[in-house]
């Protein structure tokens, strides 16, 4: 779903919500939205805060006088992912169905957390964690004797009228649900793993199942500012570290303030995108997908569109082999600058590409022809420019509408 000043642009639907019964997916399809359930949790907090039922400034032990390190944590750590907790989805993940399609108990994910030492000094650091989420939907439950489910429906789903988003506990037998596929495409129909994880294990982290109408009153509500106070508002749209508030990322693109969240689950990616500046929104749910997958490329692409600027197509690409003497003339360090670097290498006749300053982790590079190659986890082409005697000089990562020359250094 796109939109633009409270006028819906774009709705539509494409693909399978269910591969092997034919069943399309429409706008009445359900999906898990992943981590966008966060912005849902600290909105909830806030609400506590204005009703005097907590402060953002409490320390944990007053939750949880069990963990070590409760006296060193705020509230506001969690919101922001600089407490330090260890994350405890790193040790339940797809591989672990029989736990993660069933209800879990809460006090596995609190093993798994307070067993640890802190990763480092509580407010020092950025580091996403949906520990602290897991924290805080049982601060809720807490300091208001109702589930977390209940405190989401009645301080928020209620009011919005979001009649079609849900907790998926074990399991729903709504119809509108869709499948989560690991691969779907014409050849593969890959179902993810424990596609359906129960709303238990993702918890106040990653729980919420909705549509894209459901989410665009949820943006709505962002644009005018309902459900919240004006300081709360404010509160939750500050950036802190990683340029991160209260459960969204508060960044820019395009010179363009965005205030945006994705999702990444077993069989599911989601996105949601909101430009306070142009009010103009961008919704985008996947039945396909995996931990880490982002829909990034396609918000940068539709973003380029409305704003009227320059953008790589996305298109199917069919890639060719090239052989490792080729190959090689392209491995070695980039610089874009002083700081940041790309560094390009070659293993079993695959290119890879990494640039750890400006978060892009080791990704592989498909060759289109001798100088062309095209990155898919960003809907980047990477072009290889040779000099005069002719060896690799640079490179140009063309994205998002950029065009980033980085020089070969080595």
């Amino acid at each position: 779903m796109i939109a633009q000043k409270g006028k819906i642009l774009l709705q539509k639907s494409y693909g399978y919500k269910n591969f092997a019964t034919h069943v399309l997916n429409d706008s009445n399809t359900i999906f898990q939205i992943g981590s966008i359930t966060k912005q849902f949790t600290a909105a909830v907090i806030l609400k506590l805060q204005e009703e005097g039922k907590l402060s953002v400034n409490n320390k944990l032990h007053k939750y949880f006088p069990q963990f070590k390190y409760a006296r060193e944590i705020t509230i506001e750590n969690l919101l922001t992912h600089t407490s330090g907790i260890y994350n405890y989805t790193n040790d339940i993940d797809a591989g672990d169905s029989a736990i993660v399609c069933n209800p879990v108990d809460k006090q596995l994910a609190l093993d798994i957390m307070f067993k640890h030492k802190l990763d480092f000094k509580p407010g020092t650091q950025f580091r996403y964690d949906n520990s602290g989420y897991y924290l805080l939907g049982l601060i809720i439950e807490k300091v208001t004797g109702k589930s977390y489910e209940e405190n989401v429906r009645d301080i928020i789903f209620k009011p919005l009228q979001m009649n079609h988003s849900l907790f998926d506990f074990k399991h729903s037998l709504d119809t509108n649900i869709a499948t989560g596929y690991q691969i779907l495409n014409d050849s593969i129909q890959k179902v993810a793993s424990a596609w359906r994880w129960d709303s238990t294990v993702s918890y106040a982290a990653g729980g919420i199942w909705s549509t894209t109408s459901d989410m665009y009153k949820w943006a709505q509500a962002i644009a005018n500012k309902k459900i919240l106070s004006a300081s709360s508002w404010k509160a939750m749209l500050t950036p802190h570290l990683d340029k991160y508030g209260y459960g969204v990322y508060i960044d820019s693109l395009y010179g363009k303030q965005t205030i945006s969240h994705g999702g990444g689950i077993p069989g599911f990616i989601a996105y949601l995108n909101y430009y306070p500046g142009e009010n103009v929104t961008i919704i985008l749910l996947n039945n396909q997908g995996w931990f880490d997958e982002t829909l990034n490329p396609v918000n940068a692409d539709v973003s380029a569109i409305i704003f009227h600027k320059p953008y790589e197509l996305m298109r199917k690409h069919t890639g060719i082999k090239l052989p490792d003497e080729v190959l090689k003339k392209y491995v070695g360090q980039y610089d874009f600058d002083k700081k940041h670097h790309v560094y390009i290498t070659l293993e079993n006749n695959q290119l890879q590409i990494e640039a750890p300053q400006g978060g892009l982790p080791r990704s592989p590079l498909f060759a289109e022809d001798q100088n062309n190659f095209y990155l898919k986890i960003l809907n980047a082409r990477i072009e290889f420019i040779k000099g005069a005697s002719g060896n690799t000089t640079e490179l140009i990562a063309h994205y998002f509408g950029k065009n980033d020359v980085c020089k070969k250094v080595k």
